[in-house]
């Protein structure tokens, strides 16, 4: 045992070191702005998300002039549809899977999946500068052909793949890879709505869903740069208008447990019918569309037309002209625009073209409000289709947080702020009852699976496979 007086010299001598260590570090960074490795990651990761923001602002551009021009053609001849949808679909199942694999389908599950594995060579399967550029330029021919799908889940991917580019050796060392993915992704859709707060929940909620989020200024540097982006090139503007919905207490209680029930049961069935359709069609269906993917997106165009004749053109495209003139009590949706709606997205979805089903989902859910709008006070008809829009969003994606917040920054109400919250737990709860699993997530390790066996196992038959990355990621 030491004496008292050598004690307390170690206690002095530690005291000492620590103040010094201190000392130290405050000298180190007394000047932050003079080291230059700090501001050049800095400024990188600035570029990046301005980068994202650009292209995702281009893109809702090109989408709204490729929405307007197909709408242009069908005033002219509502039967061109039946030309353009079937060969546009065939065109873009064609080149997507001649010239661009991995620019499938939505773009959320190709960076789900990337963020889930550590394998560059997998990473560059879902997430590059040329499938970027190719996403935005499928997605906007699959809507000049009348496509039922959204630039809201490929704005997800084109934000993950150019924040990605910083993780490449010629970089250095900015950030860490899955952190970069995670704040492209928030950062598309951030840029995507005109919803930073929404770009943020998403990261959180959808794409750190399998490992837990570090709260770091690399997600908020790309959000808050893409958001600004968007504000300078398009303004201050909220993606529905402004809506002045409002409903009364405790007489709203009911509305909110239909809608949230009802979209849970509609959004979760929904969901799970997407799941099934991903993996295999039954009979021969799924034999016809494996043999022959082209001719089979041909024909899911030629139904996407057939269907949009006999609506009237309702059908076509995102569906956000018809919603947002519902919530301003331009027009009323008919009963069948739901029904119908849910077809088309369906159709796009297994004919594997580009496109998300984010945007179109907010319409069923405005088309599930309107069904439901009769049996309730006409003053409640616009909180009616707003809650619509929320239960079927967070049924359908099971992420109640990211969809009750980007409503309410696309409506700009916060009056409703309670009930969307309220109808978005509801429905997420009744969603998990019908589909279990999650629809972006399920669809992501379904790819992993897939693309890590055509990288790794595709030409060494005899050997056993590994574990598949997806499968450990599920596990954990």
């Amino acid at each position: 045992m030491q004496p008292p007086d050598s004690a307390t010299e170690n206690q002095q001598h530690i005291h000492k070191r620590a103040f010094r260590h201190i000392a130290r570090g405050g000298r180190r960074y007394a000047l932050p702005w003079l080291s230059i490795r700090r501001w050049r990651k800095r400024l990188l990761l600035v570029g990046a998300a301005l980068l994202a923001g650009a292209i995702a602002i281009a893109f809702a551009i090109g989408a709204e002039l490729a929405i307007a021009t197909h709408q242009s053609l069908m005033d002219r001849s509502p039967w061109l549809s039946l030309l353009i949808a079937p060969s546009g679909f065939a065109a873009m199942a064609w080149l997507t899977i001649r010239f661009f694999p991995g620019t499938e389908g939505s773009g959320i599950p190709q960076a789900i999946a990337a963020s889930l594995t550590d394998d560059p060579l997998l990473r560059r399967r879902f997430l590059s500068f040329k499938i970027a550029i190719a996403k935005v330029f499928l997605t906007l021919g699959g809507l000049l052909s009348g496509a039922s799908i959204g630039r809201e889940g490929p704005s997800v991917q084109v934000g993950a793949s150019a924040m990605h580019m910083l993780a490449g050796k010629r970089f250095g060392k900015i950030a860490n890879s899955r952190d970069l993915i995670i704040a492209g992704s928030g950062a598309g859709i951030a840029a995507a709505f005109n919803t930073p707060l929404g770009g943020i929940m998403f990261a959180i909620e959808e794409i750190c869903r399998h490992h837990p989020f570090r709260a770091n200024s690399t997600t908020l540097i790309a959000v808050i740069f893409a958001g600004l982006m968007s504000l300078a090139v398009l303004g201050n503007y909220t993606y529905f208008g402004r809506t002045p919905a409002a409903i009364s207490w405790p007489d709203g209680t009911w509305l909110i447990l239909v809608c949230g029930i009802l979209g849970g049961l509609l959004g979760g069935g929904f969901s799970r019918l997407l799941i099934a359709s991903s993996r295999q069609l039954p009979g021969r269906l799924g034999a016809f569309s494996d043999s022959r993917p082209v001719a089979f997106a041909a024909a899911c165009g030629l139904a996407t037309a057939i269907i949009g004749l006999a609506t009237g053109g309702l059908t076509y495209g995102t569906g956000y002209g018809e919603s947002k003139a519902a919530l301003e009590g331009v027009e009323q949706l008919p009963l069948y625009f739901m029904l119908a709606k849910l077809l088309v997205i369906w159709l796009a979805f297994v004919a594997r073209i580009p496109g998300g089903i984010f945007a179109p989902a907010l319409a069923v859910g405005a088309g599930l409000g309107a069904d439901l709008a009769p049996f309730f006070a006409e003053e409640q008809h616009a909180a009616i289709l707003v809650l619509g829009m929320v239960a079927f969003l967070a049924a359908m994606t099971q992420a109640p947080i990211t969809s009750l917040v980007i409503v309410m920054e696309m409506t700009a109400n916060h009056q409703m702020l309670l009930p969307i919250m309220a109808t978005a737990v509801v429905a997420n709860a009744v969603s998990k009852s019908v589909a279990p699993l999650p629809i972006y997530h399920t669809i992501a390790h379904a790819m992993l699976r897939r693309a890590d066996h055509e990288v790794h196992h595709k030409h060494v038959p005899d050997e056993q496979p590994a574990q598949p990355i997806a499968e450990k990621a599920s596990a954990s």
